[in-house]
Order: structure tokens, then sequence, then C-alpha cells
């Protein structure tokens, strides 16, 4: 019985020797944990150049030229919707008139 008394007994110390070691890493890694949160994050440095403040001249006569163009497309398509317009009101005007005729032809 000594025997296992024996054997129970320095199971008994490497477990509690072994739980210490447990604790003392758990400790580190919770050390760990906290300086990493208190260390201030690193400055963000901004990688774009910001030498250039305008547009230049040649940038401005580009967009002028684009809004001329542009200004000239809308007009033809206005002027085309109005001829489309006026072509379908002189239609309807035929038609009717053709139905009209149609119609008292037919009385």
């Amino acid at each position: 019985m000594s025997d296992a008394l024996d054997k129970a007994e320095a199971a008994a110390r490497e477990a509690a020797t072994n739980s210490a070691a447990v604790q003392i890493a758990l400790a580190a890694l919770e050390l760990a944990k906290t300086a990493q949160a208190q260390q201030a994050p690193a400055p963000h440095s901004c990688q774009q150049q910001h030498g250039r403040q305008g547009r230049s001249t040649g940038e401005w006569m580009a967009i002028g030229c684009a809004v001329c163009v542009g200004s000239i497309g809308i007009a033809f398509a206005s002027i085309a919707l109005a001829i489309g317009g006026m072509t379908v009101a002189v239609l309807a005007l035929v038609l009717r008139s053709i139905w009209r005729d149609v119609q008292r032809k037919g009385r």
C-alpha cells in the first residue's frame, strides 16, 4: 500500500508543479496582451502627392470644349424631337380628316 501511496503522492506533486507552470504561462500571455493593447497605433502616413492645387489651362479648355459639344448635341436632339412632334401632329390631323370623310360617305 505504501507503494501506491508513494505513486499518488508523486503524481500530486507533479500536478501541482504542472499547474503552477500553466499559471505562469497564462500570466505571461495576459501580460503580453495588455502590453500590446497599450501600444499606440502608428501614425498613418499619406502616400498621395498634394503638390498640385488647381487645373491647368489645357484642362479648362478641354472641359469647355466638352461642354460646348455636349450643348450642341442637346440642341440637335431638341430640334429632332420638335420635328418628330410636328410630324405626329400633322399625321393625326390627316388621319382624322380621312376618318371623317369615310364616316360621311358611309351614311
